[in-house]
C-alpha cells in the first residue's frame, strides 16, 4: 500500500492546483491499484533464504541531502548494500519503488534543510506494506556525518522483513562507529551481518569485524526471549501516557477507529505507535499503518477507513481534527467521547490493577511482559472461548464459526455488548478465518497457553466453591 502511495505523490505544479479532497481522491484510488506480483529471483541458490526472510536485512542505504537545480536540499540515496546489480532483474522495478519511499520516510518533514553544526542523533522505524498485506520494516538513524563546519544530516536506513527494533538499534551503533572512520568500513561489516544466520529467540549471534587501530572486534547480537515483543518498547508509551490514557487509546484501537499520534520526535512517534499496535496481540491491525507520515502524504488523514498514523507536531495545522483520537506529544488531546465506556468496566479495572506491577519491573523485557499480559488476559476473558464455537463437519474441511452462539454464551451483559461489536472488526474476522482453516486439536502459541491457564484457574475456583 505504501508503495502505491508513492505513485500518488503530486508534483509541485499539480499540488498547487488541486484542493486537498481532490488530492486525497487521487491518492485513495492509487491505494486500490494492484501492484505487480513480486518476481522470483533468478539465482535459485540465493532465493530460498531471500524469500524466507532469514537474512538479517534486505539492504542498507545511506540517504544524504543533496542540492537540486534550485539549490534546495533533497534526500537522495548515496550508498546501497548490496548493490542493485546483485539483485535479479525482475526485482529491480519493485525495488525502485521501495527505494523512492525510503527517501521520503528518512526525511519526512518536507522542510528546507540547511547545513548544521549540531544535530541530535535519532533512531526511528517505519513500515512499508505491500498490496498483499506483507510488511517490510524500515529502521532509520539520522545523524550529522563526520567533518568540519556546517553540513546537512544524513540517514542510514535498513530494510528488513524482521521486526526487532532493539537489535537493529545496536547494529546502527556499529554502522555509525564505522562511518566516522570511513564509508568503506561499512561494507565488510554489513556483508558479514547479511551472511550470518538470524538467531532464534533468546539466542545470540556473533559477528567478527576488523577496525583499524582497534583490531578484530566481536559484536554480539541477542534476540529477546519473547520474540513477539522484540519490536516493542512499552516504556516509551507509558512514559508519555498515564495508564488510564493508554486504556482509552486501546479501546479506540480495538474497535478499529481512526487514530493519529502527534509528537515532536520521530523516535517517539514510531515507538509509541508500534507499542499501541502490540497491545492488540493476538490480533493484528489490518488497516492503514504509517508510523511516520511524510508531509507530502499528509492528505492520507482524510481517508474514510480506520488507520494508525504518526504525524510530526509541526504538521498539526494541516490536520482537520474531527472524529479522531489524537495524541499531542503523547498527551490525550481529543476523543470521540465514548472511549471510557467501550470496554467492560470490570475488565478495565483489572487491566489497571495488573499494570501497577510494571512499577516493579527492573528491565525492559520484564516491563514488556507485565504490560502485554495485562492486555492479553483481557482478550482471554472476552473471546478466549472461541475454539468451542468453531464446528467441523468433515475431516480435512474448514471449520465454521458460530458467531451468534459465541457471543450469546457470554454471561456478563457488558462483556457481551463489547464482544458483539468487536467480532465485527476486520482484525477479529481475519483471526477467525485463520482458525477455521486449522484442523481441530491443541493449538500452539502464547494466547492459547494463556487460555488454558485461565480455564484451569476457573476450574480450581469452581471446586473451592
Amino acid at each position: 500500500m505504501l508503495c502505491s502511495l508513492i505513485d500518488a505523490i503530486p508534483s509541485g505544479e499539480e499540488d498547487g492546483r488541486q484542493g486537498p479532497l481532490k488530492r486525497f481522491s487521487a491518492m485513495w484510488s492509487s491505494f486500490r491499484k494492484e501492484l505487480p506480483v513480486p518476481a522470483v529471483a533468478e539465482s535459485t541458490s540465493r532465493q530460498p533464504r531471500y524469500v524466507s526472510g532469514q537474512y538479517f536485512f534486505e539492504y542498507l542505504v545511506v540517504v544524504s541531502l543533496k542540492k537540486n537545480d534550485g539549490s534546495i536540499y533533497e534526500p537522495q540515496i548515496t550508498y546501497q548494500h548490496p548493490k542493485k546489480d546483485i539483485m535479479a532483474k525482475c526485482q529491480r522495478e519493485e525495488e525502485a519503488k521501495i527505494l523512492k519511499a525510503i527517501t521520503l520516510f528518512c526525511f519526512p518533514e518536507g522542510i528546507n534543510w540547511e547545513p548544521l553544526t549540531e544535530y541530535h542523533s535519532e533512531t526511528f522505524s517505519f513500515v512499508l506494506t505491500e498490496i498483499d498485506g506483507s510488511r517490510r520494516n524500515g529502521y532509520c538513524r539520522r545523524l550529522l556525518p563526520g567533518g568540519r563546519g556546517a553540513r546537512p544530516p544524513e540517514a542510514y536506513c535498513i530494510i528488513s522483513k524482521l521486526a526487532c527494533f532493539g537489535l537493529f538499534s545496536k547494529i546502527f551503533d556499529e554502522v555509525e562507529k564505522r562511518r566516522q572512520i570511513s564509508m568503506a568500513m561499512i561494507h565488510p561489516f554489513m556483508q558479514k551481518l547479511r551472511e550470518a544466520p538470524f538467531p532464534a529467540p533468546g539466542n545470540t549471534v556473533e559477528i567478527k569485524s576488523f577496525i583499524p587501530e582497534s583490531g578484530t572486534e566481536i559484536i554480539r547480537l541477542t534476540r529477546p526471549l519473547d520474540s513477539w515483543l522484540e519490536h516493542v518498547n512499552f516504556a516509551k508509551l507509558f512514559g508519555c501516557l498515564t495508564d488510564e490514557e493508554v486504556l482509552l487509546v486501546f479501546a479506540a484501537a480495538v474497535l478499529e477507529r481512526r487514530i493519529i499520534f502527534i509528537a515532536e520526535e520521530l523516535g517517539t512517534l514510531s515507538q509509541v505507535i508500534h507499542a499501541v499496535a502490540a497491545l492488540l496481540y493476538p490480533f493484528t491491525w489490518q488497516h492503514t499503518f504509517i508510523s511516520i507520515v511524510p508531509k507530502i502524504l499528509i492528505d492520507v488523514v482524510m481517508a474514510p477507513t480506520p488507520y494508525l498514523l504518526g504525524v510530526q507536531k509541526q504538521l498539526l495545522d494541516q490536520l482537520e481534527i474531527k472524529h479522531y483520537v489524537i495524541i499531542i506529544d503523547c498527551i490525550l488531546f481529543f476523543q470521540i467521547g465514548d472511549e471510557d465506556s467501550i470496554l467492560p468496566s470490570k475488565l478495565q479495572s483489572e487491566i489497571l490493577e495488573a499494570l501497577q506491577s510494571k512499577r516493579k519491573a527492573s528491565t525492559e523485557e520484564e516491563l514488556n511482559r507485565v504490560v502485554s499480559e495485562a492486555f492479553l488476559l483481557f482478550f482471554v476473558k472476552t473471546v478466549g472461548h472461541f475454539s468451542s464455537y468453531v464446528k467441523y463437519s468433515r475431516t480435512g474441511e474448514p471449520g465454521v464459526f458460530e458467531k451468534r452462539r459465541f457471543y450469546k454464551a457470554i454471561e456478563s451483559k457488558t462483556t457481551r455488548h463489547f464482544v458483539k461489536n468487536f467480532i465485527q472488526t476486520q482484525m477479529f474476522d481475519l483471526f477467525i478465518q485463520e482458525v477455521e482453516q486449522q484442523q481441530p486439536g491443541p493449538q500452539q502459541g502464547v494466547f492459547h497457553q494463556k487460555i488454558l491457564e485461565h480455564q484451569e484457574r476457573k476450574k480450581r475456583e469452581k471446586k473451592r466453591h
